[in-house]
């Protein structure tokens, strides 16, 4: 069987991952807002500016492989705010 490309697969193409990607920052953001008792714009500004974040958008590591309430605990073990 073939690979797939984009004109296959309308999901794969860069702008399609983006969007699912903000999703994704966005959820773990809100997470991350309830576990800290912060408004969720400061968790999305932490989260943004963190390591964390990086990683995330960053494929070699596969943390975005992960669902988000890993990624969320990744966050906060990076920030000690356990």
């Amino acid at each position: 069987m073939e690979p797939k490309n984009f004109k296959d697969d309308p999901v794969k193409t860069p702008i399609v991952q983006e969007i699912l990607m903000s999703n994704r920052i966005g959820a773990i953001a809100m997470l991350l807002s309830k576990r800290l008792d912060i408004e969720p714009l400061r968790a999305l500004k932490l989260f943004y500016e963190s390591k964390t974040c990086a990683d995330l958008h960053d494929k070699s590591t596969g943390l975005y492989l992960y669902g988000d309430p890993y990624v969320a605990d990744e966050f906060m073990r990076e920030n000690e705010y356990y």
